[in-house]
């Protein structure tokens, strides 16, 4: 015979394959032995088929193409004999999935043997139906599986329990069939009946709330039995697992439990006792104890328990974080955090046992306690923890330094209740990890030392020190650099000294000497440089005697490579020179920073807000309580949206952000590009600096006044205005509309059943071309809208800039709007009148939804 011919047994296929020494060779008896199943399949040979079948079957799994053998398997199915169904179902399920159509001829052949004498041909097409049934066969065949559920036989009872978990996934709409028949396979004895039956019941849950309060009064009282009875007697000794019964039953059981107690509170008392027995019965030094354990505080805390149940939960979560496991303390940990919200004083009582997790020598566990640390933060415990997180980044990892940083910060930040407080830690923090700190962080500290003027001193001095032994630290060495150049003389005369403050002397050269040595480190960036340049010039006016010195030290970088220094100490050089007469006037102190628009500003630009005590910390109404993405400065609309709408593509400008330069607006000129007034993440202190981009301005006012008052060929001549706003006061070029503006009356732009949206317009005196609209968003259904987004189009004679929205969630049934403006310029105006198209997406149950339309019915003169 030959050795590849469909005679071939699947074993000796397999030792040929095996034996193949290449891939190439592997591939050619593949390509044999499919050559011979196909002459085989074309002659219609019945007494091979299901050996054909099996090897096309091992073929299959070598990842080769055996789609030339589908219809053999139904051939196969539809036979009499039991060993060929059995080899046509397996090539049924293996060869084919749901989205093939030639699995709608089967169909008739599984209905035929759902009905068949013979118990294990019914089994064969139970499995199959289970494991590859697509919705049309589903609703087919669902009437002879809800039949099956009822027979005699436990093994049918038990495959048609799984095989219907496959129908009700597929179609939810039948299962209102299947609860009753579900509900009574929770009383029987057989224990593949009953755990499948359990498993049937959790997924008509899922499908259905009928189903859901269905089994809610008829299977709660059964399903505290079944957890009872396993409980407190071996209920199949067959199926104990290191002396622990039956934990799958157990832990099907309690999530179906959970299911069901879940929002109702009758359920629940119903449930208590058992699963407080649970808890304190179940060993917890075996593996499988701990899984029904985990299992029960899911339970506890997913139904309406009582206090003394969930604090017995929480406390075994409390022993899982003293297991060597590194898996049960993760589990744990991820509990205690959903636990926080529940009850927060029964995890309180574990934070001694969390703060160590958070020293573990595992990743994972110690960033996750780290973040359950940052949740159990209070006003009471704050001092504390913030101790024991701050000793500990004194010896943590170097990859974990980052994130624990990050942490404490945000604590500090969060929960100061006084300056002096706030300071103290923040300066231990960048000393010790001033490398890992973001640039907002320190920026806010800088804020906060602007606004306590009683600190400033100490606050200089204690810079002063921990620059001595942490010079490394590049955060602490930029806040020294900076307090030095702004406080230079309360660090050489002691002003300010606080009752706990060692006495210490430093003179004006120690102070020159440390911004020298900030600005010369290797390691210093030219952000550093730039300002300890800026220090420098400073501490020239307040340190006459070290004036000559300072200029020695600013000259040296007059060839630097960086254009940025080279140019700072050209000009530093010239005032310090040939500018005596405005020096000081220059280099006075930097105006306090406004707390509140700081605040506002890092909100903008979804940053942590700063609170400098408990009446500046936002509350959940203000700005500053929720850092959500504006949904007005998402991404500009593409071109396939402005196609979408109809309308001209060609000049519909980007949405820009709202949040304007903080600069800009401390000196209420245009001393800065449009560009860069657009973006919400500027730099608030690096455009008070001016560090950064080579191209930008050294220093705002010292620039000005250089151009206004010397104009050198050499030397920048910017316009001369907004010469001494930052030391003079704060004008104001904005405009308010006059009392003679026309009167437009609102709208209603589009409504739908679900949504109502309503224009608003106002104008500027002088502006007829321009438009400022106020939209307001109601929703008129009874689910709440999340991810808000609007979008709008105009024709390319309108410019329209949309502005961020109030919100991004908009409340159910009209109890709340969100508004957003829009600024509109008709370059056409009295021409033509303004059009519009909308967009608006958001989400309802996590579903998106879109509604669009179009504008006509603007007021004239618009």
């Amino acid at each position: 015979m030959n050795p590849f011919s469909s005679g071939t047994r699947l074993r000796d296929m397999i030792r040929a394959i095996r034996a193949c020494k290449t891939a190439a060779e592997e591939r050619a008896v593949v390509r044999k032995e499919c050559a011979a199943i196909r002459a085989a399949i074309s002659e219609n040979d019945q007494d091979y088929r299901h050996r054909n079948l099996a090897k096309l079957m091992f073929i299959h799994m070598l990842g080769y193409p055996t789609h030339f053998g589908q219809m053999e398997c139904l051939k196969l199915i539809a036979s009499a004999g039991f060993p060929e169904k059995r080899i046509g179902y397996l090539g049924l399920m293996l060869l084919l999935d749901e989205r093939q159509e030639v699995l709608m001829l089967v169909t008739n052949s599984l209905k035929q043997d759902l009905n068949h004498s013979n118990q294990y041909i019914v089994g064969l097409a139970l499995c199959a139906l289970g494991n590859i049934c697509s919705a049309e066969m589903a609703r087919d065949l669902a009437p002879e599986v809800e039949r099956l559920l009822q027979t005699r036989d436990p093994n049918i009872r038990k495959k048609a329990a799984l095989c219907s978990i496959r129908i009700i996934r597929k179609v939810p709409d039948l299962a209102e069939n299947f609860m009753g028949p579900a509900a009574s396979l929770l009383k029987e004895k057989h224990h593949g009946v009953l755990i499948a039956g359990v498993q049937l019941c959790t997924d008509l849950c899922k499908a259905s709330t009928d189903a859901l309060e269905y089994l809610r009064k008829n299977c709660t009282e059964g399903l505290v039995r079944i957890l009872r009875d396993v409980s407190n007697s071996p209920y199949a000794p067959e199926y104990d697992i290191a002396g622990i019964t039956d934990p799958f039953l157990h832990i099907r059981a309690l999530r179906l439990m959970r299911m069901l107690g879940q929002g109702d509170a009758d359920s629940s008392e119903y449930m208590n006792d058992i699963l407080a027995q649970v808890a304190t019965k179940t060993e917890s030094n075996k593996n499988a104890g701990n899984a029904i354990l985990y299992e029960c505080v899911e339970t506890i805390m997913g139904i309406e328990a009582t206090s003394g149940l969930r604090v017995l939960a929480i406390n075994i979560l409390g022993r899982f974080l003293s297991n060597r496991d590194n898996n049960i303390r993760y589990v744990a940990l991820n509990m205690l955090m959903k636990a926080v919200t529940v009850d927060f004083q029964a995890v309180q009582r574990h934070r001694t046992t969390i703060l160590e997790c958070v020293k573990d020598s595992d990743a994972s566990i110690r960033k996750r306690a780290l973040e359950l640390v940052f949740l159990l933060v209070n006003d009471n415990n704050v001092k504390s923890l913030t101790k024991e997180l701050i000793d500990y980044l004194e010896v943590s990892d170097q990859d974990f330094k980052g994130d624990l940083t990050a942490k404490i910060c945000s604590i500090v930040e969060k929960f100061s209740q006084e300056k002096l407080w706030y300071i103290d830690q923040m300066f231990k923090v960048l000393s010790l990890a001033g490398n890992y700190v973001k640039d907002d962080v320190w920026h806010a500290l800088i804020v906060m030392i602007s606004n306590a003027p009683d600190l400033q001193g100490y606050s200089v001095r204690s810079l002063y020190k921990a620059f001595q032994t942490s010079n490394e630290q590049e955060s602490l060495v930029r806040v020294t650099v900076w307090c030095i150049g702004e406080y230079g003389e309360m660090l050489v005369n002691n002003v300010g000294v606080l009752e706990m403050e060692e006495p210490m002397t430093v003179t004006e050269s120690d102070a020159v000497d440390v911004v020298e040595v900030a600005l010369k480190r290797h390691s210093s960036d030219i952000k550093t440089r730039a300002m300890s340049l800026v220090a420098l010039l400073k501490i020239s006016s307040r340190f006459p005697p070290t004036s000559e010195r300072i200029r020695e030290i600013v000259m040296q970088h007059k060839e630097n490579v960086e254009l940025e220094l080279q140019q700072r100490s050209i000009e530093f050089n010239s005032i310090i020179q040939r500018h005596q007469n405005i020096k000081s006037s220059l280099v006075e102190r930097m105006p306090v920073l406004d707390e509140s628009t700081y605040i506002g500003k890092r909100v903008g630009s979804s940053q942590a807000t700063l609170p400098a005590d408990k009446s500046s910390r936002p509350t959940s109404g203000s700005p500053g309580a929720s850092l959500k993405l504006p949904n007005g400065v998402a991404k500009p609309p593409p071109a396939p949206l402005v196609d979408l709408l109809d309308l001209s593509s060609d000049d519909v400008p980007a949405p820009t952000s709202s949040a304007t330069d903080f600069l800009h607006d401390l000196l209420g000129g245009d001393l800065m590009s449009p560009s860069s007034s657009g973006g919400a993440g500027t730099d608030i202190l690096m455009d008070l600096l001016s560090i950064g981009s080579p191209s930008a301005p050294t220093d705002v006012s010292i620039r000005n006044t250089i151009s206004s008052n010397q104009g050198n060929a050499g030397e920048p001549k910017t316009a001369p205005a907004s010469v001494m706003d930052l030391l003079d006061g704060l004008p104001s070029n904005s405009s308010l509309p006059g009392d003679k503006n026309p009167i437009y009356p609102s709208i209603t732009a589009f409504e739908s059943s679900t949504l109502k949206v309503t224009f608003s317009f106002t104008k500027q005196p002088g502006k007829p071309q321009n438009t400022m609209i106020q939209a307001t968003f109601t929703n008129l259904s009874s689910n709440t809208y999340t991810d808000f987004i609007f979008q709008a189009a105009v024709p390319k004679f309108i410019q329209l800039r949309l502005d961020p929205a109030s919100s991004s969630t908009l409340p159910a049934s009209g109890n709340g709007t969100i508004t957003q403006m829009l600024s509109v310029t008709n370059s056409q105006h009295g021409q033509k009148a303004l059009a519009m198209r909308l967009r608006i997406v958001y989400k309802v149950n996590d579903q998106d939804k879109m509604e669009q339309g179009q504008i006509n019915n603007f007021p004239p003169g618009l």
